[in-house]
């Protein structure tokens, strides 16, 4: 892409068409007002927003899609679950779904509608049956809450509806592939890098239980340099 190709494509807005009403979407907009984060998108990972935007009919104002970008990691296009809802029900072969949780009671799987459950229960996983015209029985999906919770706090908070929104999304995507195949929910990714996880993980595993007071000495930095170095007092042991 030469500059001015560049240039064009970040300062002059595309325009498409999202239930009747006209969207009007520059990468300069997208940078400034779209993306969620501390990192800088490129312009690729804009224009390639934009396309998915214009293609798949999402109006990004409304939320139905956006970006997520932490330092230098790859940036995460995000679907809404209303934009998938919308996708689904306008899908000429779609007719309705059913969803819930999986929970382990008294040593038994039991399947629940909705996203609620005893408070001895415990919480397995979600489950959805998306139904279409064209098949003679529904496609179900049951996912993990293992592998789909993430250490956030929307998920400490609502685990239940979480899982569940997970499945309705994934059972959605495997209905109809051609229509969502490309697209992935806020639910469905982490908002942080993957080496960020890994640290924190390590953190959480292998942190000191035991409160170790620590000396604080300032040494003199490099030239162009600030900064505070931490060294340990030798009488607090081998910790560390």
């Amino acid at each position: 892409m030469t500059n001015a190709t560049q240039n064009e494509v970040m300062t002059h807005p595309i325009k498409f068409e999202v239930n009747g009403e006209e969207v009007k979407l520059s990468g300069n907009t997208i940078k400034q007002y779209l993306v969620r984060g501390n990192g800088n998108v490129s312009d690729q990972e804009t224009v390639m927003f934009m396309n998915l935007c214009k293609f798949q009919k999402l109006n990004p104002f409304l939320n139905e899609a956006y970006l997520i970008k932490f330092g230098s990691s790859p940036a995460q296009i995000i679907v809404s679950k209303e934009a998938f809802m919308k996708r689904a029900e306008g899908h000429e072969m779609y007719e309705g779904f059913e969803a819930g949780i999986i929970v382990e009671r008294e040593g038994q799987l039991l399947e629940i509608e909705g996203a609620v459950k005893l408070e001895k229960d415990k919480l397995i996983g979600g489950w959805c049956k998306v139904y279409r015209s064209d098949r003679k029985v529904p496609i179900v999906t049951k996912i993990d809450f293992k592998e789909f919770g993430k250490n956030q706090a929307t998920w400490k908070e609502m685990p239940m509806n979480m899982i569940r929104k997970s499945a309705v999304v994934n059972g959605l995507r495997e209905a109809f592939p051609e229509s969502l195949g490309a697209m992935h929910t806020e639910e469905e990714v982490s908002n942080k890098p993957a080496e960020e996880r890994v640290i924190e993980k390590e953190i959480e595993q292998n942190a000191n239980q035991e409160i170790i007071d620590i000396q604080a000495e300032e040494v003199l930095p490099e030239e162009g340099y600030e900064q505070e170095i931490i060294i340990p007092d030798k009488e607090q042991g081998p910790g560390f």
